[in-house]
């Protein structure tokens, strides 16, 4: 490392300027990934930080552990129900992906008044130019204004895209309720829908009364491919008595592309999602028709002209309050996003309330200013300020939130740590009114160009981590989609490229990553997790979820590590671990006093061979070089 960052440190304790931590064994909780009926199936390694150098909570990112507020936690992966792999980007490689470049589209369109907030299907209509009564906040309720509206095609050329973004989303979701519903397994990487339009020219080719067909997709067609790719194996096992049977006709009735299609098609069709449309599966196919034009062949000239008035009406307000929105303010929206130290503001708190209410439904009992503080704002990371050196970035190093700010409102926080090698990205909460913004990507890329931009101040600043990857749960596989990514090897702690890491854990929950780093890389493609649907990603942000709270738990500092004992004992190769076994120059507190722990040996009497074991087990966990580096508080 270029320079050890521990300006501050000797006035936070321990004697020598040394981080200060306490044991609190191995934590066992309740799962907020799988949801196990097993009770406390999570198991984690726990530690209370007094205070902590950016260089020690650097290495330890690098061995597996993270933070919340001042608790440190590393899952015990042998044995937890999901474990979870530390994942990380080098800034200068980033590749976006089509979906993360439309995202800052569609921010720059709405920022200059161009983006349709919250299109619906109404706004495609062919409308005429007419005049209509605008009840938008701009003009005030109690008054109404004449406007002009018009859905000519040149001025209007991205709905017909943002349209076929906004139902590839709903199909998604369909999708997402089945995995839900295990109609599909949630252990498969499935793909993302696509959407496309029918183009004039096919419209006419089609029979009389199907000329309204606006939108269609294939996605069953390609669910089924993927559900067929994941049951070959089963079926070669079974010998060639299936040679000369249709790929479909192998699969189950319920898993084939026309089954799966109506699935959807009936999902689709009982929620607002598709309002609008009339959805239908033909073969397979997924079909979007227009449905005040399907309806009205039905109708009495009377109950049709009626329906158009009212459909004509509603699709002009609604795009009424879109565009007087827009242009009443006369000036492009202005974005501000800003840095400052991790410290409590009300305002953030009354945000942070909203999100984990709308979007999280969490219970408001459970929402409150002191647990807040306790996840978010208190740090026990040690401030280091810039030295103008280029050894440290202007902000300095340590805990910050980064705001948005739309216009004077402040939509999202970043919580984040800035460390001699990364910014590590903690948690994020947004504005539910601005969900259409898709702010949990849009932070994560403003906040990897953060770290592009600031190499120039601090050389060794390269990396962006995003916390675990947890490739069992199909909510956290979208961290994957930031390409391309490493997986951190939970025995050796080397750096596992995720194209190589990803083979593995399609067979296996639990691997030693770097057994397989040597292998020839396939050629590096981006993801599938990048098709991971938009939703499951807004909900998903920056969100370790079993790092919220310390809640539902159980310690038990005396319970020997599972996770390290039972790999090294149970391996011919020899691991780092097996040095750490070393405890004699692990630093101790004591009393207010720091010993070597050899210097302590044969003076503790009977309570020595209790303390010998936590010892071990500590320096097992964090490694012997940060053992002899922070300070083992005892009390």
């Amino acid at each position: 490392m270029a320079a050890n960052h521990r300006s501050e440190a000797s006035s936070s304790g321990g004697g020598r300027g040394e981080s200060v931590v306490s044991d609190c064994g191995r934590r066992r909780s309740s799962c907020g990934y799988c949801k196990s009926p097993n009770g406390f199936s999570s198991v984690s390694h726990g530690l209370i930080a007094q205070s902590l150098t950016v260089d020690d909570y650097q290495d330890l990112l690098d061995r597996g552990w993270r933070r919340s507020g001042s608790f440190l936690y590393k899952p015990d992966m042998s044995t937890t129900c999901c474990p979870s792999y530390t994942i990380r980007l080098k800034a200068a490689d980033f590749s976006p992906s089509k979906e993360q470049n439309r995202v800052r589209k569609r921010m720059e369109r709405f920022l200059d008044g161009t983006l349709d907030t919250k299109p619906k299907p109404e706004l495609l209509e062919d409308l005429n130019t007419s005049k209509v009564a605008c009840e938008c906040e701009c003009h005030g309720r109690s008054s109404l204004a004449t406007v002009e509206t018009s859905v000519d095609v040149e001025e209007d050329k991205n709905e017909p895209e943002q349209f076929m973004h906004y139902l590839s989303d709903a199909i998604d979701k369909a999708v997402q309720a089945c995995i839900e519903s295990e109609t599909f397994s949630a252990n498969l990487q499935l793909p993302k829908a696509s959407v496309k339009g029918v183009s004039p020219t096919k419209k006419k080719k089609l029979v009389k009364g199907l000329e309204n067909l606006s939108y269609t997709s294939n996605i069953a067609f390609q669910l089924a491919a993927t559900l067929r790719r994941a049951q070959s194996g089963k079926k070669d096992e079974k010998g060639s008595e299936f040679s000369g049977i249709s790929a479909e006709d192998q699969l189950p009735s319920e898993l084939t592309p026309r089954s799966i299609g109506e699935k959807l098609a009936r999902s689709l069709s009982q929620t607002d999602e598709t309002s609008g449309f009339l959805v239908q599966a033909c073969n397979g196919h997924l079909n979007f028709y227009s449905i005040a034009e399907h309806t009205s062949a039905d109708k009495t000239g009377q109950e049709k002209s009626l329906s158009k008035e009212s459909s004509t009406r509603n699709g002009n307000k609604r795009r009424c309050m879109v565009r007087c929105c827009n242009c009443c303010s006369g000036k492009r929206r202005k974005l501000e996003i800003l840095l400052k130290r991790s410290t409590f503001e009300r305002e953030e708190f009354e945000l942070y309330r909203r999100y984990q209410l709308k979007v999280h439904k969490d219970n408001p009992a459970q929402v409150t200013e002191s647990a807040y503080k306790r996840f978010l704002v208190d740090t026990p990371l040690v401030f280091v300020p810039s030295t103008g050196d280029g050894s440290v970035p202007p902000c300095g190093f340590g805990s910050f939130h980064q705001s948005y700010v739309i216009d004077g409102r402040l939509v999202a926080v970043g919580v984040v740590d800035i460390l001699p090698k990364c910014l590590s990205s903690k948690y994020l909460f947004w504005d539910p009114d601005f969900a259409f913004l898709s702010l949990g990507k849009y932070s994560a890329l403003q906040e990897i160009s953060w770290v592009k931009e600031n190499q120039v101040h601090c050389a060794s600043l390269q990396y962006y981590y995003l916390g675990y990857y947890i490739h069992s749960c199909s909510k956290m596989r979208y961290k994957a989609a930031y390409w391309p990514s490493e997986l951190l090897c939970p025995r050796r702690y080397q750096w596992v490229p995720f194209n190589v890491a990803k083979p593995q854990l399609d067979e296996s929950k639990y691997v030693v990553l770097s057994d397989y780093k040597d292998q020839d890389e396939k050629p590096l493609l981006p993801p599938v997790s990048d098709h991971i649907s938009e939703h499951q990603h807004e909900e998903s942000e920056h969100k370790d979820l079993n790092d919220c709270f310390i809640g539902d738990e159980m310690f038990d500092p005396d319970e020997e590590d599972s996770d390290v004992v039972s790999e090294s004992e149970s391996s011919n190769v020899e691991l780092p671990e097996t040095e750490d076994r070393e405890i004699g120059n692990a630093l101790i507190g004591l009393q207010g006093s720091c010993l070597r722990y050899k210097d302590l040996q044969g003076a503790l009497g009977p309570a020595e061979r209790i303390l010998e074991s936590r010892v071990q087990r500590y320096v097992r966990v964090v490694g012997r070089g940060l053992s002899e580096r922070m300070v083992y508080s005892l009390g």
